[in-house]
């Protein structure tokens, strides 16, 4: 059980990149994924619950290793060496882009006793935007490390993360391992 009343949300990081403008995308999500790595290496250490929510691809199986096996690829495998998640980690599939949409997310929260969402993930300005915007109707407080989120396009993912600060609350910052006390995640 969490003794924190956050939890760090990884969107879509298990891909297959094999969409149109897949390969920029997984560039871009490379970018990200030490960032992400450390964020949950911190959530590790805080005690903070790491929840992987990840498209199906038409296989409708929570099944971790069948998702992964699917999305191994040459954009991927960097990517999955490093982040793939550990038995400790929840994990859940979603059928459209929101994390909250078809799936127990919300459940498992409230369970968990969750109350503040930290999001990254890709892509920053449908997915991780989709679920931020549910996060908010139900009333969650978010933590957004902009450079812990990816998008094909930068300006979109600059959109998305102002449409997260501005409309929906969002904390906006720049993770920096060695700066983690003057962070959002710390309070």
């Amino acid at each position: 059980m969490s003794t924190s009343s956050k939890a760090l949300l990884i969107i879509d990081m298990i891909n297959d990149f094999q969409f149109q403008h897949g390969s920029t995308l997984a560039e871009k999500a490379s970018v990200i994924t030490e960032n992400i790595l450390a964020l949950k290496n911190y959530c590790y250490e805080s005690k903070i619950p790491v929840i992987y929510i990840n498209d199906h691809y038409s296989l409708w199986k929570a099944d971790l290793h069948s998702i992964i096996e699917h999305c191994s690829n040459k954009y991927s495998l960097p990517i999955l060496e490093k982040l793939a998640p550990l038995k400790t980690d929840y994990f859940l599939i979603k059928p459209k882009h929101s994390a909250f949409y078809g799936t127990a997310l919300n459940t498992l929260l409230h369970q968990l006793k969750v109350d503040e969402l930290i999001l990254t993930g890709i892509a920053g300005n449908i997915c991780v935007l989709f679920t931020a915007n549910d996060a908010y109707m139900r009333e969650y407080s978010l933590i957004v490390p902009e450079n812990a989120i990816a998008s094909v396009d930068e300006q979109d993912n600059i959109y998305a993360l102002t449409m997260m600060r501005n409309v929906m609350k969002a904390k906006i910052f720049k993770y920096e391992k060695n700066s983690i006390m003057s962070s959002p995640l710390y309070t």
